[in-house]
């Protein structure tokens, strides 16, 4: 943004502290009434023809835009990509362990990174990784799908799961109220 001296075009066109539009003048006599008031003269539209310029205190214009910056930031939602790894020969109730942290993951709103990790002779049967995955996506099919397809990298075939469109996470239900006793007491 340009302000009071480096706003070097021919005609401007001003709008006053209190937001009226003052028409188009040249920059000096607009920087003359700028300093009248005790402000400073930003031009807020460079594109325009002739361009904005706004007579307002810069300083605090530059502080509300930080602090309006940090309350966007605070209430931003980083998704992280969570990694679940898996090996060929998975046993049922590893598979279903590792299943249902990955659905806790997606539920939460992260990203979760399924790997197979192939290690010696395994490498010969990828399938068993490939079956793996597939599995996977597919029993996860009402709550996440598939960013990318299983793929085979090096030693390692992965996909990557994500919450599926549509799907609102679910509320937690409220504790129920102790119930009281139905007995007088004596």
């Amino acid at each position: 943004m340009r302000i009071n001296e480096r706003i070097r075009v021919r005609e401007i066109r001003v709008i006053d502290d209190a937001g009226t539009q003052l028409g188009i003048m040249a920059p000096q006599q607009a920087l003359a009434i700028a300093r009248e008031k005790g402000l400073d003269l930003v031009e807020v539209s460079a594109t325009a023809v002739p361009p904005v310029c706004r007579i307002m205190d810069f300083g605090r214009f530059q502080y509300l835009e930080q602090k309006r910056a940090r309350q966007a930031k605070k209430h931003q939602k980083t998704i992280e990509i969570k990694e679940i790894k898996f090996r060929p020969k998975v046993d049922e109730h590893d598979y279903q362990f590792k299943k249902r942290n990955i659905e806790r993951f997606i539920e939460e709103g992260d990203k979760v990174k399924a790997t197979v990790f192939f290690r010696g002779r395994e490498m010969a049967h990828p399938e068993y990784g490939r079956h793996i995955l597939e599995r996977l996506v597919k029993e996860l099919a009402d709550v996440a799908i598939a960013e990318l397809l299983p793929r085979l990298e090096g030693n390692q075939m992965s996909t990557i799961l994500t919450q599926r469109p549509g799907v609102k996470k679910p509320t937690p239900a409220p504790a129920p109220a102790p119930a009281a006793s139905a007995e007088p007491q004596s």
